[in-house]
């Protein structure tokens, strides 16, 4: 966990199939125009999932709606643009109140839970207790083993990785260009999709159309996926594990959270709780709740971390120019 990256080889061991990573056609759509009136119809009579969830497919791709793109590796990501919203609740438990505004920057992040096959494909050991699938999320995985994930997969894509592995904490560049974890206002945001309300889809009682929880997940994790996205096209936010964000987690940060890009209060030293967002296969309906928030112990002094509900997705920044290349991927 300590070693230090610049002096690896480029061409050996998990380094040298790092290079391998590296390194069609369009669709062309055709607009009829008559009495004023055009419309644009699809190649097919069927709507494809990234309609049907309301967000833009890669060919309608810019800078102010969300939008589905293509990561240089391969991974699939949802596009969310600069946006300002409602954090939080004052219905909820103590540590959400009180709801408060905040303006977060436009970022990428993963449209599924990091699963297994991911996890392996950067030459990371499988933590994860179930292990059916190599689609089901990795889970039993400790908060820095997440960062060190987010290290490799940015060095994969060439980026700059944001964690330095050096510090106590691996600390954050929130200005590289590499992966991380997400702050948790970035988390609410992507999970409240435009929507202030406990769920994105409406009622409690359409949970199990979203989630892998307590009433349906069988007591397990499921391949990633299988319940339907929120409005902006993100997967399993409610459900199947909980994830991992990068923020110390304090009871009362709400009071005293900044209005833009919040990160958390700062990090105590010892006995630091990070914060876990989202539902997983053995919450309860009101724990999966968008403004639900728990700290929970990192498991980075833990031999044996056996939390088998907590996983992760990976967020980064974007420049203008990548995002038209990601769309550009995304079409092929």
């Amino acid at each position: 966990m300590t070693e230090d990256r610049s002096a690896r080889r480029p061409f050996h061991g998990a380094a040298g199939r790092r290079s391998r990573f590296r390194e069609t056609s369009f669709f062309a759509l055709m607009a009829l125009c008559a009495s004023f009136v055009s419309c644009e119809k699809p190649a097919s009579g069927d709507r494809t999932e990234k309609q049907a969830a309301g967000v833009p497919t890669a060919s309608r791709t810019d800078s102010t709606s969300p939008a589905q793109v293509l990561s240089k590796s391969g991974v699939e990501m949802v596009f969310l643009p600069a946006g300002e919203f409602t954090m939080g609740s004052d219905r909820g438990n103590s540590d959400e109140a009180p709801a408060h505004k905040v303006r977060l920057s436009g970022f990428l992040i993963d449209k599924f839970e990091v699963t297994q096959e991911m996890f392996a494909k950067v030459q990371l050991p499988n933590p994860s207790h179930w292990r059916e699938s190599p689609r089901q999320p990795v889970e039993r995985v400790r908060w820095r083993d997440a960062k060190q994930y987010c290290n490799e997969r940015s060095l994969v894509e060439g980026l700059k990785p944001c964690y330095d592995e050096k510090t106590l904490d691996w600390e954050c560049d929130f200005a590289a260009s590499g992966y991380r974890l997400p702050t948790e206002a970035e988390w609410e945001f992507a999970a409240r999709a435009g929507v202030d309300g406990a769920y994105d889809f409406g009622p409690p009682d359409k949970l199990r159309q979203h989630a892998w929880f307590a009433h349906n997940a069988g007591e397990r994790t499921h391949p990633v996926g299988q319940k339907k996205p929120n409005r902006w096209g993100l997967h399993d936010l409610y459900g199947n594990v909980s994830e991992w964000c990068e923020d110390v987690y304090g009871p009362a940060y709400y009071k005293e959270s900044p209005v833009v890009d919040p990160r958390g209060p700062p990090s105590p030293g010892k006995d630091v709780k990070r914060v876990l967002r989202g539902g997983s296969w053995k919450s309860s309906a009101d724990m999966c709740r968008a403004t639900v928030r728990r700290g929970e112990p990192s498991g980075n002094a833990d031999a044996c971390f056996s939390t088998d509900y907590c996983g992760f997705r990976c967020v980064r920044r974007v420049t203008g120019d990548e995002l038209q290349q990601m769309s550009a991927a995304a079409k092929r």
